[in-house]
């Protein structure tokens, strides 16, 4: 670790975060190099190692981050209501996830790369970032849905979670993508991020409307 002050420490990782952030809006996963982050930044290439060993664990971080604003959105949530129906809280999560459009596409895609080639320290970082997340989706299940087990908040843990990871390639297509579907006369019909976490929230909770 570079000499210096905490804060300049996590001043730089920022940067580096930033930046790989920023690439990754017009770049893919396997075209983003630690060289390529390196000249987004201020920092000699070289430098970028005293922070993160691989680009791995660049990405991990950016997800970690983009998690971490999910959370607060989701606490947000929490707080704000006292008593909600299904219909709203399946519109809240599915606004809150509108915003979160970089985690949905992080998530879809080289995860287990990003956890595979990461220390274990910035894996369990990571891993207490997410698990935040799904404490607090319990916590707004258990207060918002009282009829609601332990084993239906469970259930709905297992399921919403997972189908997240699908979300982004269900609903940002490239316009490549859209004529192949239609060649191949697929019949497929393309919904919002927002309509198709909202359809999934209110199948989930249909018994405790």
């Amino acid at each position: 670790m570079p000499k210096g002050s905490e804060e300049l420490t996590r001043a730089r990782k920022q940067e580096i975060i930033d930046a790989c952030a920023s690439l990754y809006e017009t770049m893919s996963f396997k075209e983003i190099s630690i060289k390529e982050i390196g000249k987004a930044t201020s920092l000699a290439r070289t430098a970028i190692y005293h922070y993160f060993q691989t680009k791995e664990e660049i990405f991990l971080a950016l997800l970690q981050q983009e998690y971490q604003l999910w959370n607060h959105d989701l606490q947000k949530l929490y707080d704000t209501y006292e008593k909600i129906s299904a219909e709203n809280f399946a519109e809240e999560l599915a606004h809150s996830l509108e915003k979160r459009t970089r985690l949905l596409k992080l998530m879809s895609m080289n995860h287990y790369d990003m956890e595979g080639s990461s220390r274990m320290e910035n894996l369990i970082e990571f891993k207490s970032v997410y698990g935040t997340s799904l404490r607090i989706v319990a916590s707004c299940l258990e207060k918002f849905f009282p009829k609601m087990s332990m084993r239906d908040i469970q259930n709905f843990i297992y399921t919403f979670f997972p189908f997240l990871f699908g979300v982004y390639p269900y609903t940002v297509v490239t316009d490549k993508q859209k004529k192949a579907m239609d060649e191949a006369k697929a019949n497929y019909v393309f919904l919002s991020l927002y309509e198709i976490t909202y359809t999934c929230v209110i199948e989930l909770l249909k018994n405790y409307k």
